[in-house]
């Protein structure tokens, strides 16, 4: 399914939902400082692109007109984006997990602490929970490493998200998208709390873990979790 892009780059609700974001990010204890960064796809003068949080900038003094516009194209270029500020150096891999989940409508990056030791021991999160399948699959994989800010690593990043909603980036953080910035958001803390769940089973012994089958069928309800069920009459 593709998300409709009518929101507009320059209406300051969107802008200002972005910044709420990268704040909440750090209230929750999922991110530090200035590290991490948040884009939404939005429409500007008839262009689908993303706002994104610019590089260097620390969310508590973000204003909405700091956020950069970046357009998409065929191929990331920089020479498109349009604001007062640098975009994140994350940009690219931003755009390129649009590029490859149209269902989206949010990106969300972390460095969250137990999500990125896994991630820095290469160990993905296995179905020890069923929460995990709200990532959608049945574990939350690790994106092999790359240099931040490159094209390698956007192009990795974007291909492990290319069937689930979040995943471990080697030696960096996390990634998760929605359909909406709450969402997306949502993910990010809940990827967090199953990575500390996850570590502190493993401290007990061997981590039981719940067939495949089962989290296939727990994916699958989460498809349609919390929505209106259709009516019998229709």
């Amino acid at each position: 399914m593709t998300t409709s892009v009518s929101i507009p780059a320059d209406d300051v609700a969107i802008r200002r939902a972005v910044i709420e974001t990268a704040r909440a990010m750090n209230r929750l204890g999922i991110n530090v400082n200035k590290s991490g960064n948040v884009s939404a796809r939005v429409v500007s003068e008839g262009e689908c692109g993303m706002l994104v949080t610019p590089t260097g900038v620390p969310y508590d003094e973000l204003v909405p007109e700091d956020l950069v516009f970046v357009p998409f194209g065929d191929e990331p270029s920089l020479k498109r984006a349009r604001g007062r500020r640098a975009p994140s150096s994350e940009w690219e891999m931003h755009e390129r997990i649009y590029a490859v989940r149209p269902d989206a409508g949010a990106v969300v990056h972390t460095h969250s602490c137990f999500a990125t030791a896994l991630a820095c021991q290469n160990l993905p999160i296995p179905a020890f929970h069923y929460m995990v399948a709200a990532a959608g699959g049945t574990s939350v994989d690790v994106v092999p490493y790359a240099t931040f800010g490159t094209p390698e690593l956007a192009r990795a990043a974007a291909e492990g998200v290319r069937e689930k909603d979040a995943a471990l980036l080697e030696h960096h953080g996390v990634i998760a998208l929605g359909r909406t910035l709450e969402r997306a958001l949502r993910l990010a803390h809940e990827v967090e709390n199953l990575a500390r769940q996850y570590v502190t089973v493993r401290q007990l012994g061997e981590p039981r873990l719940i067939d495949d089958e089962e989290m296939r069928r727990i994916v699958a309800k989460f498809r349609t979790y919390g929505q209106p069920q259709a009516s019998k009459e229709a």
